[in-house]
């Protein structure tokens, strides 16, 4: 983990992360993702992050097993909004289903990039 941590790209992971954690916690205290901030199916978005850290832990931040956790972050980003669209949530916004899939592809894309940075630093040799 020391000599990781040393990587280039694997600091680069964990700050795509960190920001995007950041920044989706923001957004969805602020106005919500999911219909408005006070919408109970928002709820699902801290219960993913929830997911995400309990498997940061587990895997104890190697680089190539957080890769996996990030690509399992990108697929539940989906999943939310794929759950959202079929069952209608939040439809009583305005440019409802825009704005689901635009956040939730964004915040996937973000996933993703950390989860590509992090499998770029396991193949790095740190000396």
């Amino acid at each position: 983990m020391i000599a990781l941590a040393r990587s280039t790209a694997y600091r680069l992971a964990v700050g795509c992360a960190v920001l995007g954690i950041l920044f989706l916690t923001w957004l969805n205290l602020a106005v919500g993702i999911i219909g408005s901030e006070d919408n109970p199916a928002n709820l699902m978005y801290p219960g993913m992050l929830a997911i995400g850290a309990a498997g940061a832990l587990i895997v104890r931040f190697r680089a190539h097993a957080m890769a996996q956790v990030m690509l399992a972050m990108a697929l539940m980003q989906l999943l939310i909004a794929a759950i959202a669209l079929l069952v209608g949530l939040g439809s009583e916004g305005a440019n409802w289903p825009q704005v689901i899939i635009v956040l939730n592809g964004f915040f996937a894309f973000v996933w993703l990039v950390s989860g590509f940075l992090f499998r770029k630093a396991a193949r790095e040799r740190v000396e």
